[in-house]
């Protein structure tokens, strides 16, 4: 596959509360975690079967399909197997569904991109994070290895599906450029759980994203992608995984014009945005084969503005 012509299946198996607040009627949350912490756990399970069970089916695959796109991104929680309580209470599993997801995609010949999209503590404070002001993932030795496990048994269970394109280690790592917009935009449910919380650094990324490609290729043939996601850091990967171990690895970077100095003010500035992001992306496909996994040219600017 020279390109991915994808859609994101977006607030399935991780939920967003701006794409279906009707899923957090009654309780007084804003992400995942709050939800399944304060809704009755019958009621919590019922919920979200009725959710997933509803909100992607094999018609929407044979619709994406049809519309000749090739690749769905699945973002999926850490929590997915509900194999390890330390980690995945008071969470709901999900993994039958994913198997759902390739089983359809096979049917109508459509590639799956496996997106890791949460971590344990957070990678990032969104509430697409699972915890709204969290991000403390990267501090605590046993999540990291959590994290790994995790990605490696997903490895394991898919790597001969012939409908896997390749598994993305985690999504969206927060920045430091970013994390004074999250904190006033994302307040966390509980400051006391949030204490300590911090942007990933850099170089934690290098090793993290090392160790978890190793983790995926002891499954995953080279034929499979092994993606990362920038960290909100574009060009700071030219002399990552260069050596000839590392094979089929891909770049992934989101472009939301809600995150770019000036891009509300007139279309010239968002032509003028576009075209630096064209260049830094013709400029880091010299090292890696880059997609655009997110990207949305209007949001709310709201946020930006408090």
């Amino acid at each position: 596959m020279e390109k991915i012509h994808g859609v994101n299946l977006g607030n399935w198996l991780v939920l967003e509360k701006w794409m279906h607040p009707d899923l957090f009627a009654g309780v007084d949350a804003e992400d995942e975690d709050a939800l399944c912490r304060l809704l009755p756990r019958p009621q919590l399970e019922a919920r979200l079967k009725q959710h997933r069970d509803t909100y992607i089916t094999l018609e929407d695959f044979q619709w994406i399909k049809a519309h000749g796109l090739n690749t769905v991104r699945i973002p999926v929680p850490h929590f997915i197997f509900g194999d390890d309580p330390a980690f995945c209470d008071p969470y709901v599993p999900c993994i039958e569904y994913l198997d759902k997801a390739f089983d359809w995609a096979e049917e109508v010949g459509l590639k799956v991109l496996i997106d890791l999209h949460t971590a344990p503590e957070s990678q990032n404070g969104f509430d697409n994070g699972g915890i709204c002001g969290v991000c403390k993932f990267w501090q605590k030795p046993e999540i990291v290895d959590r994290v790994i496990k995790v990605l490696s048994m997903l490895s394991e269970r898919y790597a001969q599906r012939e409908g896997l394109f390749g598994i993305q280690i985690l999504n969206e790592p927060v920045s430091p450029e970013l994390w004074e917009f999250i904190k006033k935009r994302y307040p966390p449910a509980d400051p006391q759980r949030a204490e300590g919380s911090g942007p990933v650094p850099i170089t934690f990324l290098y090793d993290f994203y090392t160790r978890a490609y190793h983790a995926i290729r002891q499954y995953l043939g080279e034929e499979k992608v092994v993606m990362f996601h920038d960290g909100f850091r574009l060009k700071m990967w030219k002399e990552f995984m260069r050596s000839p171990e590392f094979k089929n690895v891909w770049l992934d970077t989101h472009i939301y014009m809600m995150g770019a100095p000036g891009s509300n003010e007139s279309k010239d500035m968002v032509g003028s945005v576009l075209g630096r992001l064209r260049g830094d992306i013709q400029e880091m496909s010299q090292y890696f084969p880059v997609v655009v996994g997110e990207w949305c040219l209007s949001h709310s600017p709201e946020g930006m503005e408090e």
